[in-house]
């Protein structure tokens, strides 16, 4: 069995493509799953990508419950 190592807010940010401050704000106003371990955020790879595939990255998804406007 394998088990899954922690990584830091640097590494998902990595993953995802996005910066640092995105993946706090992810993680404060749309439940991007982390642990706390002392003062830093940690998470696994796999709950990451499970909350992208259900939808917790998409744009059309804000805290307040409004659609963000677009501009042309």
């Amino acid at each position: 069995m394998t088990i899954e190592p922690w990584v830091s807010v640097e590494q998902v940010a990595q993953h995802l493509g996005v910066a640092k401050d995105t993946i706090y704000r992810w993680r404060e106003h749309r439940g991007l799953p982390a642990h706390r371990v002392g003062r830093l955020w940690k998470f696994r790879l796999s709950e990451v990508d499970d909350w992208v595939r259900a939808g917790g990255a998409d744009e059309e998804q804000r805290s307040d419950g409004q659609t963000p406007s677009r501009t042309a």
